[in-house]
Order: C-alpha cells, then sequence, then structure tokens
C-alpha cells in the first residue's frame, strides 16, 4: 500500500473476529498512534502500550473524560456517572490502592496454588464426561464451566443459573467494546441491574452464613480499621465473578484451538507437559483481551503526536503482543518454549495489573494439559463460531472428535 493512503481501524470489517492480527499489523506499521473514527486514540506498538499502561498518573475513571471527544458520548448520555462501578478496574489511587489492597489478601501465591488439587479433580471429571460424547464442544464442556466453577467454589456462591449469569456477563462485557450499538448499551445496563441484584441478594445470604470462602473474607476484609462499603464489596465481587471467568475461558478455549492448529506444538504438550513459559506464550498469542484503556489527565505525546487531556486511550495489547519490533523475527511463530514469553502484556502491566492473573494461568495450565494429555487424537469438527466481541474476543464454540 502507498504510505499516503489512510489506515483506519475498523474491527466491523468482515473477517476482523476471525482473524485481527493482519490489520493491527497494518495499523502498528503505518499509524501506530490512531485517532480512531469515534473520536477514542488507539496506540499499537509494545513500547507505546507498554509506557501507557506504566504510567500512575493516567486514569481509568470515566470521570476524567472530555466526553464531547467521543462518538459514543450520546449512547452514554441517559448513564448515571454517579451510580457506575467502582470496582478496582474502574477507580484511581487512593481508592484503588485501598480496595486492591483489601481483595489481594484473598489472592496470595500460596492461596491460588493450593486451589490446584480442587481445579484438577474438576477437570478430570469434565474430561471424563467429554470422553464419552464423542464430538463434543471445548467451549461448554470444559473452558465456560471450569472458571465459573472455581470461582463459584472460591467465593462460596450457592447455586445459580450459570446460563443466567454467562448472557448478564456477556452483554456487561460488550460496553468495553471500542464500537457499541445503542441496543447494546441498554443490554449491558439491563443486564447489570440484574446482576447487581443478584449478587446483593447472595451477600445478604453470605453474611448471614458465613464460611471459609472468598466471599466471607472479603466481607470481613478489613486493613488497620478500613472494610469496603456495601456498594464497593458488591462492585468487586462483580468484577470478580465476571473477570474470573469470562477471560480465562478465552484462554482455555482458543488456547485449545491454537493448540490443534500446531501440531508441533501439540505434540511437545503432550510428550513432556506444559512447558514452564508456555501458558504465557498463549497468552502472548491469542490476546484474551485484546485491548485496554487509560484517560489522558493531561496532555501527551506518542511518536510525537499529541493525544489531549481528557481523551480516551486505547491500548492494543494484541498488537502489541505480536509487535516485531520488541519479539523480534519470530513475533508470528508460535512458541511455547519462546524464553521471555513472560513479557506479554495481556494482563496488563502497572498498578492495574490483573489482580486474578495467577488463578487464570493455573486453570488454563490444568485444563489445556490434562485435555492434551488425555486425548491421544483430537480432531477440530466443523468451524468454530466465535463470541463476536472485539475485545474479550474468544469462542462460543468448538466442536472437537475426541479419541
Amino acid at each position: 500500500m502507498s504510505g499516503a493512503e489512510p489506515v483506519f481501524f475498523n474491527p466491523l470489517e468482515a473477517g476482523y473476529i476471525e482473524d485481527p492480527w493482519p490489520h493491527l499489523a497494518e495499523l502498528r506499521a503505518h499509524d501506530p498512534v490512531h485517532h480512531l473514527l469515534t473520536g477514542q486514540w488507539g496506540l499499537f506498538r509494545y513500547d507505546d502500550t507498554f509506557t501507557l499502561l506504566r504510567d500512575p498518573t493516567l486514569s481509568v475513571d470515566d470521570e476524567n473524560l472530555d466526553m464531547e471527544r467521543l462518538e459514543r458520548a450520546a449512547l452514554l448520555e441517559d448513564v448515571d456517572l454517579d451510580d457506575r462501578n467502582r470496582s478496582i478496574l474502574n477507580i484511581d489511587p487512593p481508592d484503588h490502592t485501598r480496595l486492591r489492597r483489601l481483595v489481594s489478601k484473598a489472592f496470595t501465591p500460596r492461596t491460588i496454588e493450593a486451589l490446584r488439587p480442587m481445579i484438577q479433580h474438576m477437570v478430570d471429571e469434565m474430561l471424563e464426561q467429554m470422553a464419552v460424547e464423542g464430538d463434543t464442544d471445548v467451549v461448554e464442556r470444559l473452558a465456560f464451566p471450569l472458571p465459573f466453577d472455581v470461582i463459584s467454589e472460591m467465593l462460596g456462591m450457592p447455586e445459580a443459573d450459570k446460563n443466567l449469569i454467562r448472557d448478564w456477563s456477556g452483554a456487561i462485557v460488550k460496553m468495553i467494546d471500542p464500537v457499541v450499538s445503542e441496543a447494546e448499551v441498554a443490554a449491558a445496563l439491563d443486564a447489570d441491574e440484574k446482576m447487581g441484584a443478584h449478587l446483593a441478594t447472595v451477600i445478604e445470604w453470605k453474611a448471614d452464613n458465613p464460611g471459609d470462602d472468598l466471599l466471607t473474607a472479603l466481607i470481613d476484609a478489613e486493613d488497620d480499621g478500613d472494610t469496603m462499603t456495601a456498594r464497593e464489596l458488591r462492585d468487586q465481587v462483580s468484577l470478580l465473578f465476571i473477570a474470573g471467568h469470562e477471560t480465562t475461558v478465552n484462554l482455555i478455549g482458543t488456547g485449545i484451538r491454537e493448540l490443534l492448529r500446531h501440531p508441533d506444538q501439540l505434540e511437545l504438550v503432550r510428550g513432556h507437559g506444559m512447558p514452564p513459559t508456555g501458558i504465557d506464550e498463549l497468552l502472548r498469542w491469542v490476546s484474551p483481551v485484546q485491548m485496554t484503556r487509560r484517560v489522558a489527565t493531561a496532555d501527551l505525546v506518542f511518536g510525537g503526536i499529541d493525544i489531549p487531556k481528557g481523551a480516551l486511550v486505547l491500548a492494543s495489547l494484541a498488537s502489541a503482543n505480536r509487535d516485531p519490533d520488541f519479539w523480534g523475527s519470530t513475533a508470528e511463530t508460535f512458541d511455547l518454549t519462546r524464553a521471555n514469553a513472560g513479557q506479554h502484556l495481556s494482563f496488563g502491566s502497572g498498578i492495574h495489573y490483573c489482580l486474578g492473573a495467577s488463578l487464570a494461568k493455573l486453570e488454563a495450565e490444568v485444563a489445556i494439559e490434562s485435555f492434551v494429555t488425555r486425548f491421544g487424537q483430537v480432531d477440530i469438527v466443523g468451524e468454530p463460531r466465535w463470541n463476536g466481541r472485539i475485545n474479550l474476543r474468544g469462542l462460543d464454540e468448538l466442536i472437537v472428535r475426541t479419541r
């Protein structure tokens, strides 16, 4: 293409969801500091993305947005900003520091590793059921129920309608896509209200029925006399419940698909187990979270381009994870033994680094390695069905034949 020809970030173009990488590579090469047609700014290089994420002065709070710069602002005019979600994903220090300190008490490395036997037992039961089915859906039978059941068990949640919560969660996370419709905004607000009411009931029940679980620990969490308000508690639980399974579903589902598409890597796991860097390479390769955001609290400059204060800046984690200027000539090679795979940005970086990263990696490691070693022959049946999400990209269905 000619250097004078403009390029535009267009995640709605045909084929983008199935294969976004060529589109991201074009932007990275020709317009890496990109002003989107929707008013946001996008960063597509590793170094720029890393710099943005590591800057503690930037905001994640919509209150700091210059809404006049956003095309989607009209869609959000009926949203009460005073009633917006106050999870640690959406707030700045000092509130972020305070709440993260309280929530992180339940996510120590020792606590997460202690979950391994439970996770392995769950996976073994799921794989046993898949073995008797012949043709089976990896997403329905493994990728979705595992993280859902793990976070439910951790929280000590009572039995709930998985599909209903899955529908609510799917509608809510559409709001983090860079392009949303009026109908999607309405559906997200409705789902958020229903999810909030459900969780408020659960929290009230748990307060009367405490146990040795994460939800009880969050209710009782205290730091120098500081505890969470009822609203803060509900929003943190909502984040854990949604983030605790949405992204891991995508990692497990797309991770298994990529191994089946790369026989050399599949046989590596089958013969020697998952390499120490294997899950990090899967995270780099599939990028379950394709982008994250920051609000400019002052004028910024990237690559000689001015980004004004109040702008919403989207950092393309997926593009950064394939940037040859950082990863070298093997950026487009899937290699589970990649020495520096842990430098991927799929969990973000800086003060908002994903709190559940260790849990997601543990679940994916146990699920994927067990699946690969349990079945000596696996074939994909038909075409996989994608979930249609721009940001939390993943599979809704992956039918495989096992034997």
